[in-house]
Order: structure tokens, then sequence, then C-alpha cells
């Protein structure tokens, strides 16, 4: 998969698409998604659309994340994502499973990932983990 996509973490989604976003973050996803460069995961996914409100709400981000690039979770994934909990565990450092599974995937996909989440940047210390936080910018 090219190294020119960007998995957008929920974290990141979240931000970008609330009632009151955040104008930075609402931008980059924005110019993202107009670049076409947009991935998605099936986690990311079900997180997105597990906290709709209506059936509208859910049919609609629906119709536009089925727009997006698709980096599949298949076996080797979740084998990956086995490894990469166990070496992080070595580390010293205890990261959620789903956090854990959507930075396989972006290493397996060799994607930035894109995110507002410490505990990405704590994968990447460790890892090839490719990212860029908006942490500070959601901060500010």
């Amino acid at each position: 998969m090219s190294n020119n996509l960007v998995l957008i973490d929920t974290s990141v989604w979240i931000l970008a698409l609330r009632k009151s976003p955040v104008p930075v973050v609402k931008n980059e996803v924005e110019h993202l998604l107009a670049e076409n460069r947009v991935a998605i995961i099936p986690m990311i996914r079900l997180e997105l659309l597990g906290g709709t409100k209506s059936l509208s709400e859910f049919t609609r981000l629906k119709s536009r994340l089925d727009a997006l690039h698709k980096i599949p979770t298949d076996e080797a994934n979740w084998e990956a994502a086995a490894q990469l909990s166990f070496k992080l565990r070595q580390h010293g450092k205890v990261i959620p499973y789903t956090d854990i599974l959507i930075g396989s995937a972006a290493i397996l996909a060799n994607c930035l990932l894109l995110h507002a989440d410490k505990h990405f940047d704590l994968m990447a210390e460790d890892t090839d983990l490719n990212v860029r936080s908006l942490i500070s910018v959601v901060r500010q």
C-alpha cells in the first residue's frame, strides 16, 4: 500500500466532525480528503459509526467512510498486533488493544497515522510507526 496514504485515527475524526470542530483539525482532514489520501480500517469505522446518534447520521457518515481507501485487518494484521502488544509490554508500555490494532495496521500499510491520542506517540518511540500528532493543536 502507498505510504502516501494517511490513516486518520478516531481521536482526530471526532475533533473534525463534532458540531463545534477544532478548526485546524477540520482543515487538515478536509485537505487530506480533497487529496484522496485518507485511509480507514474496520476498527476506526466501528468506533465512528458506533458513536452516531441517529439513522440519518449513521447513513450519512457510512456513505462518506465508504469512499475512503480501505486498509484490511486480516490475519496478518492481527498477528502483527499481538506481537506489537507483547513488544510494547516488554518496554513497560501497556496500550489499549484497539490502539495496538490501529498502529499495527498503519505500520503494515506503511502509512502515516494522524492522531490526537498519546498512546500512538508512545508506540512510535519503540516501533516503526510513523505518526503525526495533533495533541498540541487541541490543547491550544
